[in-house]
């Protein structure tokens, strides 16, 4: 039996939900990076966090964060290499509650958006 989904923290949303790309062609095809793939990218990549800084920013094992960060990679090469559009939206997460004292309160909301 698998383990139950657990969600994964999330301080802010994205401010832009999607790409495409200037020269799109009639491709069907659309990247969709979730909301925590999106978190993990923004927390390594342009914060500087490591993978367990980012994991306990998360609420989640480094193990956890490192599968979700090679994901959103792969999804974001795709769509660079290949000229596929992308859409940011869904995953397992919730909204920080501004309560912790690790989270980052520039970005973070009260509402709740959990495992759906």
């Amino acid at each position: 039996m698998p383990r139950p989904c657990k969600c994964r923290r999330v301080c802010r949303m994205p401010m832009n939900t999607g790409f495409v790309p200037v020269n799109a062609g009639q491709e069907d095809k659309t990247i969709v990076l979730t909301v925590d793939e999106y978190e993990t990218i923004r927390l390594i990549d342009k914060e500087g966090a490591s993978q367990e800084e980012c994991g306990a920013n998360m609420k989640i094992a480094r193990t956890t964060v490192q599968q979700i960060y090679t994901s959103a990679r792969k999804k974001l090469a795709d769509a660079l290499v290949d000229g596929l559009p992308l859409r940011i939206e869904g995953g397992n997460y919730r909204l920080c509650d501004e309560k912790n004292e690790n989270c980052d309160s520039r970005g973070c909301h009260r509402h709740r958006h959990c495992c759906g």
